[in-house]
């Protein structure tokens, strides 16, 4: 059994029990909250949305947030005396499937 969820405006597959890393929900840790379902497979029954699909709900508990590695980024104009250099770090969370109802 897996389920195709979204969170934010990226899409996972998931299966029950497994853990994920995914940019920060908003949610805190400890807590669980549910995901959005656009598809659901059980063996050979595919379920798909348009676009998410109704009484289908994946749970998922929140274990850690943590950060991504950081990007670096630099611009240069060569003659001109111009250097600009940036970096960022995005805000992720290590999530777990409690459930897969269908």
């Amino acid at each position: 059994m897996f389920a195709i969820i979204e969170l934010g405006a990226k899409q996972f597959k998931v299966a029950p029990e497994q853990i994920f890393t995914a940019e920060k929900t908003g949610s805190i840790v400890g807590n669980t909250f549910d995901a959005k379902v656009l598809l659901l497979s059980d063996n050979n029954k595919v379920n798909i949305g348009s676009p998410a699909l109704s009484g289908a709900k994946v749970t998922l508990k929140v274990l850690e947030d943590l950060k991504a590695d950081k990007i670096h980024g630099f611009k240069y104009k060569k003659r001109k005396n111009y250097k600009r250099a940036w970096g960022h770090r995005q805000q992720m969370q290590k999530l777990q499937v409690v459930s897969i109802n269908g």
